[in-house]
């Protein structure tokens, strides 16, 4: 992100950090605010550079931002709104170590003023520590206890921004998995900072069914269910992404090339969970998480490697799928080497996923 941005833009910005969810997050502010305002505009990480968008933006526009750590490290200025979401180890293949990795992502609360707002993931003990660098206004958001922002109760989004008010039900939101709770927790607070009423967040809500490559369910064939998890490329994701189906049984397809991540956690969620009854290893990390496995239980389930393309990944998941199984595609891993980006990861297993039959 080029500071430049911060000193030429005319209106608020609302900048969303954290180690995933951020496009989702970021997505769901701009569709929130929508509802209400005209002249929201949405950049960063997310597609468009922020620079395309300063010459549309006047001072009653509203500048939503996805922002990863390379583009706040040279930050001297904070957004009206930061949006803190779960912060865990990333790209420690490209910081030092986590210390500057979360130190990169500290700038985007450290230069803000008293009368701005930071609104924080209050479960992960990473995200809290952005509390005391900020003057600003800190509000908590929480998908396992209250919170001063938003959290839930009784299977119900409540948001205290304007006093307690109920927004929706937990069975309202169409995106899977806990974490996306919060995420629907953190733009709800934004959308309630900005004014927007509570049937019209509701609304986004109940309508909203997740970006490409975020949990996406590609295809139900003969009764297994194929999501594409693409974008999920550290194990931090992947033990959320597999939390997200708690009673399927599941088929993971794990592995790619490396961040220098540590794969035990995972490996350890991977064993205590008695709903992944198999594993598709592939790339450059496939030992590594073979190792893990090994360490951690070891997995009693089978476990494929060898497999040369996305066609022959998918193609040994569906042997062993049954009715009623998932096959999840969530790799914790980075994808070169045998794809170019993620997306080509996701487009590549969605294309084979429709050629299953």
């Amino acid at each position: 992100m080029p500071p430049i941005f911060f000193d030429l833009c005319p209106c608020p910005i609302i900048a969303v950090t954290g180690t995933k969810g951020k496009g989702t997050t970021a997505t769901l502010i701009y569709k929130m605010l929508k509802t209400q305002y005209k002249d929201v505009f949405l950049a960063g990480n997310i597609g468009t550079p922020a620079l395309e968008i300063l010459p549309k933006l006047k001072k009653t526009s509203l500048a939503i931002l996805e922002l990863s750590s390379f583009q706040l490290i040279d930050l001297k200025k904070s957004p009206h709104i930061a949006v803190v979401l779960m912060v865990t180890s990333e790209h420690l293949d490209w910081h030092r170590d986590q210390s500057e990795y979360k130190s990169s992502k500290m700038s985007i609360v450290k230069f803000q003023k008293k009368n701005d707002f930071a609104v924080v993931n209050q479960d992960f003990e990473n995200s809290r520590s952005f509390r005391v660098k900020t003057p600003a206004k800190v509000l908590f958001f929480s998908a396992q206890k209250e919170a001063n922002g938003a959290y839930l109760k009784d299977n119900k989004i409540i948001c205290l921004v304007d006093g307690p008010e109920t927004i929706a039900s937990i069975n309202d939101v169409l995106l899977p998995g806990r974490h996306n709770l919060q995420n629907v927790l953190a733009a709800t607070v934004v959308a309630k900072l900005q004014k927007v009423k509570a049937e019209n967040i509701a609304k986004v809500i109940k309508t909203f069914k997740g970006l490409v490559h975020r949990l996406q369910l590609v295809r139900t064939i003969d009764g297994v269910k194929y999501y594409n998890d693409s974008f999920s490329t550290t194990p931090e994701t992947s033990i959320a992404a597999i939390r997200s189906f708690p009673r399927n049984p599941k088929i993971l397809i794990l592995g790619g090339s490396s961040k220098n991540s540590d794969f035990q956690p995972l490996a350890r969620e991977i064993v205590g969970d008695k709903t992944v009854k198999a594993i598709v290893l592939i790339g450059e990390e496939a030992k590594r998480m073979g190792d893990a496995l090994a360490k951690s239980g070891p997995f009693t389930g089978p476990i494929m490697e060898g497999a040369k393309n996305m066609r022959q990944v998918v193609s040994a998941a569906q042997k062993l799928a049954k009715a009623g199984d998932i096959v999840l595609l969530s790799p914790a891993c980075a994808s070169f080497g045998m794809f170019k980006n993620y997306q080509d990861r996701g487009e590549q297993f969605t294309q084979e996923v429709n050629s299953l039959k």
